[in-house]
């Protein structure tokens, strides 16, 4: 008996095990993007509540997201995979010690830098560290296997928002930023020591000449598709839970509204996948940006609790699954240079993510709600619908 502890033990330190590879992922999705990203939007009702300002709140998002982009574009062409480990260390070191400036400071100036470094860090470690899982993992259709590394980002908002409420119930927020910032410094070694390789791989990426001939009508529509998607992303994963806590009878329910984002998030981009294989990509994103409009706009049309809490749910189910959907097409339609396409595309996702709390703060300011910032990001988000019924059509013509 004690024999077969010892080597069970020993098989989770097995860094070719494909189970050990995915779980390594997931936990490093829920340092990277649930501690250094996520748990921002779950503690900020409590900082809103304390000393930070909403303006600054949205400036702080804005500047998150400039620090992914930043990082996402630069992982787009790194090559080299013994790189990649170094910068996705990089990444899950910046996640902790950005977070950890956030439990011990109240300088504002400090957070501005801390938020685009966490940013920078996030992209690291999801878009890296995803890479390196995709290449670690022994299987000939890798394809589920990504759909189950990337229920991480449900697990990471989950699991962000029941650390930071826990210890919200009998300290602070300062209080909750410190406990993330060791939850994630203990889980970092095991993701750190899984996602890397026993030696150095030589490998030389396959070189292949840029072109920008890609670009054409159906891919350019596809882009402005994939940047109102943006900014249909940020508006509630900034401030849900504080448009849930203000409108009248629900104060006190944004948290559970964020933890059920969490939880729908879980299965979404399993889901969604299957969907667009069986039904087509772009009739699925359709359909996906429909609920995610709906989502957005429940709040400024309902106080009820029930529907709220959907709200909540259509986005976690829905802001996934889409990322997934839009890079999935953008992949097959790239073939074997992707660096453009996928660049461009990334870009395009993350000037809507930067943008989106900028207009917010100021409409929620001249408003005194956050109405009328729904009722523009839905309009957006349709503007984007609109964009794939034309990318449809011109699918059509292709036939």
């Amino acid at each position: 008996m004690a024999k077969n502890k010892i080597a069970l033990n020993l098989n989770f330190l097995d860094k070719n095990k494909n189970s050990n590879i995915l779980l390594a992922g997931i936990i490093s999705i829920i340092i990277g993007v649930g501690v250094a990203r996520f748990a921002f939007t779950s503690l900020l009702p409590a900082m809103l509540d304390d000393f930070l300002s909403l303006t600054n709140a949205g400036l702080f998002a804005s500047f998150n997201f400039a620090g992914y982009l930043s990082g996402a574009l630069l992982s787009i062409f790194i090559k080299d995979i013994n790189t990649k480990v170094k910068l996705f260390r990089l990444g899950i070191l910046l996640s902790i010690l950005t977070t950890a400036l956030l439990a011990t400071t109240n300088n504002e100036t400090l957070w501005f830098i801390s938020r685009i470094i966490a940013g920078f860090g996030s992209a690291m470690v999801l878009i890296v560290g995803s890479a390196i899982t995709m290449v670690k993992l022994n299987y000939e259709d890798k394809t589920k296997a990504m759909g189950i590394h990337f229920t991480g980002i449900g697990f990471a908002i989950a699991i962000s928002e029941l650390i930071s409420q826990y210890v919200l119930q009998d300290g602070t927020w300062a209080d909750a930023w410190m406990v993330l910032t060791i939850f994630a410094f203990v889980l970092s070694f095991y993701c750190i020591y899984i996602l890397s390789f026993d030696k150095e791989i030589k490998k030389d990426a396959p070189k292949h000449k840029l072109s920008f001939s890609i670009f054409t009508p159906y891919v350019i529509l596809l882009i402005l598709a994939y940047f109102t998607e943006g900014v249909g992303f940020v508006v509630q994963g900034t401030f849900l839970p504080d448009i849930i806590n203000s409108l009248q009878g629900l104060e006190g329910y944004g948290s559970l509204g964020w933890l059920i984002v969490g939880i729908a998030g879980i299965p979404s981009s399993i889901i969604w996948m299957r969907l667009a294989h069986k039904h087509g990509s772009v009739n699925i994103i359709i359909i996906a940006m429909a609920l995610q409009i709906i989502g957005i706009l429940i709040p400024a049309f309902s106080t009820n609790i029930y529907l709220n809490l959907l709200s909540g749910a259509l986005y976690g189910s829905t802001f996934i699954g889409l990322v997934a959907l839009f890079m999935n097409l953008g992949g097959q339609l790239a073939g074997k240079n992707p660096v453009v396409l996928m660049g461009a595309m990334t870009a395009a996702y993350g000037i809507g993510q930067v943008g989106a709390p900028l207009y917010s703060v100021w409409l929620i300011e001249k408003f005194g709600n956050y109405n009328s910032t729904l009722y523009v990001t839905a309009c957006i988000v349709f503007v984007g619908i609109l964009f794939l019924f034309w990318v449809r059509k011109l699918e059509k013509k292709n036939i």
